[in-house]
């Protein structure tokens, strides 16, 4: 009896076991699952669709041509750019830490930050906006625009940086214009529904959506809203936030409805409009979940439920609907989209004739680099650098992959990352488990 005990302990384990050479399988227990989760008990009710799972490799004649590496300056957009579209950064690769600060905040921080002049800005959920200097090893600035009565609430600040002044949305309904050199608030509303977007910022105006999907513009100057659009509404709200780009003056605003329209912010016109919510049942019940809007010489790259459509942004045509959906940011260039699949595929994509030039399933791939069983990996972020596609892990471990789709490397950061990297002045930046700045050349 005791025999087959130890055989069924013995089986348990071996199957249960993890890469203990490497750790890369090791889940992080801190992150949250993912997103499409939220939608399992709706299942029933949708089309079944077949999901990709199929490995293309790039055709040996075809050489893969991308933008040099740049070095960047600064980031004061979480998306980086008007577009919500990254470079090819110039990164130098060493990986050790140039630069660890102490903790921060005692709570929990902003996962998006922001860095520009050596400065870090991010935000805590208390509500307080945080500047740490790297060149002073301290922080600068601490603000807390709320009251007293607010304080139980957690603060869901939305950021952008241009020059000195931070714009800040929140979920309370708060609109501010803070100059943190000189710790003033030039201007402040209380729009009275919470915000729910990112922040675009043009020259005389900002643009963000409220929760119940309106697109509203505010005066940059004095915070004096200028004009609100009103798209579909919805009873129930999800985790998705709606996602504002920009391309000239053409704006673009997905909603949590799965609406995404085009507006002429110089006219305040409408150009188009579609609905790329793949539920069978188009009502203010239907939950909709997305990636990020990017958009790079005339083309749009957004992700729905369970599909990828390119679509062009002059006339709003889907110029192609792919049956896979990602819910980390594609990049666009030179032409080529890399986005990774919710089955964790890594895909190139010709946006001029659509045609997918690799699709490479990144959990067998770390499986055969490490000759190790192959188990499911928890996806973070994608970033290109020196021309490479770098992919961050829940857990900090790093895959580097060829431009053309072949593994190359794994390395791991020196510090467990907790925020969304950035890249400035060639270094990785992130906040840390502990709260702490980690700058990593």
């Amino acid at each position: 009896m005791k025999f087959y005990f130890i055989l069924i302990i013995m089986f348990f384990l071996n199957n249960c076991s993890f890469d203990t050479k490497s750790g890369i399988w090791q889940s992080d227990k801190s992150v949250v699952k993912k997103n499409d989760d939220i939608f399992k008990e709706f299942k029933k009710i949708q089309i079944e669709q077949e999901v990709f799972n199929e490995e293309i490799f790039l055709d040996s004649k075809i050489n893969l041509i991308i933008s040099k590496p740049i070095k960047n300056a600064k980031w004061q957009d979480i998306h980086y750019s008007d577009e919500n579209n990254l470079e090819n950064f110039y990164y130098s690769s060493s990986n050790r830490v140039k630069f660890k600060s102490k903790k921060i905040s005692r709570s929990k921080l902003n996962r998006t930050p922001l860095f520009h002049d050596g400065n870090l800005i991010t935000s805590d959920e208390k509500g307080n906006i945080l500047v740490f200097s790297t060149n002073q090893k301290k922080i600068i600035s601490k603000f807390n625009f709320y009251k007293k009565n607010f304080k139980e609430i957690k603060k869901k600040l939305n950021l952008y940086l241009e020059n000195d002044v931070i714009y800040v949305s929140d979920n309370l309904g708060y609109l501010y214009s803070f100059d943190y050199r000189n710790s003033k608030v030039n201007w402040a509303i209380n729009y009275k529904l919470p915000f729910k977007s990112n922040l675009k910022v043009t020259k005389d105006e900002i643009v963000c959506a409220d929760v119940n999907n309106n697109l509203i513009i505010f005066n940059k100057k004095d915070g004096k809203m200028i004009d609100l659009i009103p798209t579909e509404n919805t009873t129930i709200t999800n985790e998705f936030k709606n996602n504002i780009s920009k391309e000239g003056e053409n704006l673009f605003f997905l909603n949590s409805y799965g609406s995404l329209y085009s507006i002429d912010i110089k006219e305040r016109k409408l150009k188009w409009f579609i609905n790329i919510n793949p539920s069978l049942n188009l009502n203010q019940l239907s939950l909709f979940n997305g990636s990020q809007i990017v958009n790079s010489e005339n083309r749009i790259v957004v992700s729905s439920n369970n599909s990828t459509y390119l679509i062009n942004s002059n006339t709003g045509t889907i110029l192609k609907k792919y049956n896979f959906s990602s819910l980390i940011k594609p990049i666009i260039n030179n032409n080529i989209c890399f986005l990774i699949t919710k089955n964790n595929f890594l895909v190139a994509i010709n946006l001029k004739n659509f045609q997918i030039l690799y699709s490479q399933d990144i959990n067998l791939k770390v499986s055969q680099f490490l000759d190790s069983k192959k188990k499911e990996l928890s996806l973070k972020n994608m970033m290109l650098l020196n021309d490479e596609v770098y992919i961050f892990l829940a857990n900090s471990y790093i895959l580097i992959f060829e431009k053309n789709g072949i593994l190359q490397q794994i390395k791991k950061l020196p510090s467990k990352i907790n925020s969304y990297p950035i890249l400035v002045d060639s270094s990785i930046i992130f906040l840390n488990k502990n709260n702490k700045l980690i700058i990593v050349n």
